[in-house]
């Protein structure tokens, strides 16, 4: 018996067909995963069986029952979306138990009562935080667990939808959501598993639809296929998954140097980047990566160290001067700290450069044109047009509208923290080589920042392994995964 099914889905937006005609159904007591390549078709599929969206064409039942007719089945469906959708400045409990009639709390809530109700719930899923913190506090891996936990919590639902789930987890998170989604299949449910992540797919599904420009191209048992094959659906085309990206135009000058640095979450960390090279920095969520080039950056501060570029002083604590003098970072959470969703790619990409966009009345329109129209054509962004919101753009495209406007700031040093978060394996391609092109025809020094040990061996000359906030260790791309993967868990 079908759960969850979706027939003859037709969704479209002003010049495009998201979705043409998919048929898709979801059995209890099965993980379902879903592939596709950034544009594919995944996201408006979700809305659409979250009530979300109401296609054009087909239907969506659940039970048997029309659910475009009866909204309230929906419910049915637990949705755990990719982006964090908490409140910060509420408790860990508050969150948990949003909305609190539904969670069976009616009137005035107690504070006290609603923290003792959560505590097995946060031991259930094995998240280390106190019912009383505040949601900013803790760690974005917390927050994800936080996330999946609310959403199961009300044993009415039928399916768990999760979206890109481990983009933010530590590895041994990520274990602890497997064995509680292996445990949710146990008990009948039905599970959609959306990642871009091939490895989890292989380790933790039963079937595996893949998407490609809006349809459905192939299904199967995961027993049945292999990695190249869902790569070939997903993108029409083989890809050689021993490609290497690092740069072959790595120069002997020393274009940053950094001393005995300390901040919030590092200690006496120092390495040098060379002109042309890509430097990669693996470690565990958490190891102080993003902190230490934060503070770099200016947007975090230094307690002690220095810091030098192409042989001058650099001047800490303060991002502006970064900016003007080529150090730019490239932030992980694109959606909430790289764009302004509700501009467009155009306004976007001019912010960086205001002062050249100037007209005799203000702004020039054309001279913004001009330029998105060059990011869009030199870096490939699929869009229909300038003016299109860039929150409407697929992960990859985004990523690289922010790649483009960093390089209208004539960089020195571009920092990529983790850069392929939640895009494809086809598009992760593109941003590898993208990288590469940068490193070798610009001269441009690239520090690469990733969860992804793949990544960075394939992409890096030299990888500096980072354990609770120290430097661990540091390997060139010929290193034994094994060895960088000591360094960072602490037993090098």
């Amino acid at each position: 018996m079908k759960v969850l099914e979706a027939t003859g889905i037709t969704k479209v937006f002003p010049g495009v067909v998201a979705l043409d005609s998919v048929d898709v159904a979801f059995e209890p007591g099965q993980i379902h995963c879903i592939i596709g390549e950034n544009g594919a078709g995944k996201s408006t599929l979700i809305k659409c069986l979250t009530g979300v969206y109401t296609p054009e064409e087909g239907s969506v039942m659940i039970n048997g029952n029309d659910a475009l007719k009866n909204k309230e089945l929906f419910n049915k469906v637990a949705y755990v979306p990719q982006e964090i959708d908490l409140f910060g400045y509420m408790s860990v409990a508050e969150n948990l138990f949003i909305p609190f009639e539904k969670s069976g709390f009616k009137g005035m809530v107690n504070q006290k009562q609603l923290e003792k109700a959560a505590i097995p719930v946060l031991e259930r899923f094995s998240i280390p935080v106190k019912p009383d913190d505040l949601v900013k506090d803790i760690s974005v891996s917390s927050q994800q667990l936080l996330q999946i936990a609310r959403a199961i919590m009300h044993e009415d639902y039928e399916v768990l939808m999760l979206d890109e789930p481990t983009t933010s987890l530590t590895t041994k998170d990520t274990q602890i959501l497997f064995d509680i989604v292996k445990n949710i299949r146990e008990q009948g449910k039905a599970v959609i598993f959306i990642s871009h992540k091939l490895e989890e797919i292989f380790a933790l599904g039963d079937v595996i639809t893949v998407f490609r420009n809006g349809k459905k191209v192939a299904y199967s048992e995961i027993s049945e296929v292999d990695i190249p094959w869902v790569i070939r659906q997903m993108t029409g085309k083989d890809l050689d998954q021993n490609q290497v990206y690092y740069s072959d135009k790595v120069s002997d000058e020393v274009l940053l140097e950094v001393e005995g640095l300390t901040g919030e979450r590092f200690t006496d960390v120092s390495f040098k980047l060379k002109r042309g090279e890509i430097l990669g920095f693996s470690g565990l969520v958490g190891a102080g990566r993003s902190e230490l080039m934060q503070a770099i950056f200016g947007y975090l501060p230094v307690y002690k160290g220095s810091v030098k570029l192409d042989g001058e002083n650099w001047k800490l604590g303060d991002p502006t001067y970064s900016v003007a003098h080529g150090f730019i970072y490239l932030p992980e959470e694109r959606k909430k700290q790289g764009i302004l969703p509700v501009l467009s790619i155009r306004q976007n990409i001019s912010m960086a450069v205001l002062d050249d966009m100037k007209g005799p009345f203000g702004l020039s329109t054309r001279k913004e044109e001009e330029l998105a129209r060059k990011v869009i054509d030199t870096y490939d962004v699929k869009t229909p047009d300038a003016d299109k919101e860039i929150q409407f753009l697929s992960g990859g495209n985004q990523q690289k509208v922010i790649i483009g406007r960093a390089m209208m700031c004539n960089p020195k040093v571009l920092v990529f923290d983790e850069p392929t978060k939640g895009i494809d394996v086809g598009t992760k391609a593109e941003i590898y080589r993208l990288m590469k092109e940068l490193a070798e025809e610009k001269g441009i020094g690239i520090i690469l920042i990733s969860s992804e040990m793949d990544e960075v061996r394939k992409c890096s000359n030299r990888i500096i392994a980072l354990y609770n906030g120290k430097k661990a260790g540091e390997f060139d791309s010929s290193a034994d995964k094994e060895d960088i993967l000591s360094a960072i868990i602490g037993v090098a």
